[in-house]
């Protein structure tokens, strides 16, 4: 039989969860490859990367049933099928498809996620798009995958580690004199509401106070925690400090830093992380490399002749 496409592989994906325990996905990959009675050949097949094609395949269906809200991740690379992914076996006995998943608004943001950009499309599907829009929506849709594998790799560890974390990103943004010694995490056992300090220009004149927050993702930070934030800056005469946690902050939260006068407060949450350490290469390695090129109009001028 030949290798099952991603839209076939969803039912058979929630069946292998079906008995309610964790399960990874090796053992899940496992599970379809047997039911579509795939060859030893066909489970060996390789995509440009390295990866085999049907882990591959299997993941972009794990991220589809995760942004659809059909499964739980237990920890990093361990997953568990919830109520709602119960009920879309009940209700689709054959096959899973797609329409089904665009019921779900969470999915659906996932697959569109500027609703500017599709904005007066009737209908934004692959066939309906230009190449060159089909690349540019698979690009948004592959980092969105990395951005969730990113933060749970981050909840796989531990609190300290994430503060290390931070003060990396930092540096990799180009904060920092460049010397060894820049950017330390304070104590383990608290230091007063800072974990982090960095300068803000290589000549150290202005320092910049951090505090890390390792919260659930789904966490929502309120004000009051920001403003433990600042009460912490004035202890340390500072004036400028970044807060960046996994979880989201509130519009009380947002609004208070936007409205604070005597500090200068940065807030990033996970989803901007997660973009942040994408961008400047922290956490993660390319893989493969893509050059469109277009016709040299310039080239081919009658200047010369």
């Amino acid at each position: 039989m030949t290798m099952p496409k991603v839209n076939d592989m969803f039912r058979s994906f929630l069946e292998a969860l079906e008995d309610g325990q964790p399960h990874s996905l090796k053992e899940i990959s496992s599970y379809v490859a047997d039911k579509y009675q795939m060859t030893s050949e066909e489970r060996q097949q390789v995509i440009s990367s390295g990866q085999l094609v049907l882990l591959n395949r299997v993941g972009w269906v794990k991220t589809y049933m995760k942004k659809a809200g059909l499964i739980l991740t237990v920890k990093r690379g361990i997953y568990q099928i919830n109520d709602e992914g119960k009920k879309a076996l009940q209700e689709n006995p054959k096959k899973i498809t797609l329409d089904y998943l665009n019921n779900y608004e969470s999915f659906r943001e996932f697959m569109h996620p500027s609703h500017e950009e599709t904005e007066g499309h009737a209908d934004n599907t692959p066939e309906n798009l230009t190449p060159q829009e089909q690349m540019d929506q698979n690009y948004a849709s592959i980092n969105q995958q990395l951005a969730d594998e990113l933060m749970s790799a981050i909840m796989d560890k531990d609190p300290w580690f994430f503060e290390r974390l931070v003060v990396k990103l930092v540096k990799a943004m180009g904060y920092g004199n460049g010397l060894a010694t820049e950017g330390i995490v304070t104590d383990k056992t608290g230091a007063g509401g800072i974990d982090g300090i960095i300068t803000e220009d290589r000549l150290g004149f202005e320092k910049i106070y951090i505090q890390a927050k390792r919260f659930q993702p789904d966490t929502v930070i309120g004000r009051p925690v920001i403003q433990q934030f600042l009460g912490a800056l004035m202890g340390k005469g500072a004036n400028k400090g970044l807060f960046i946690s996994t979880a989201r902050y509130s519009k009380e939260a947002i609004e208070f830093v936007e409205n604070h006068l005597t500090a200068k407060i940065v807030l990033i949450d996970g989803e901007k992380l997660t973009k942040l350490m994408i961008e400047y290469n922290l956490g993660v390695a390319p893989t493969n490399s893509y050059t469109i090129k277009a016709i040299d109009n310039d080239f081919f001028t009658d200047e010369d002749e």
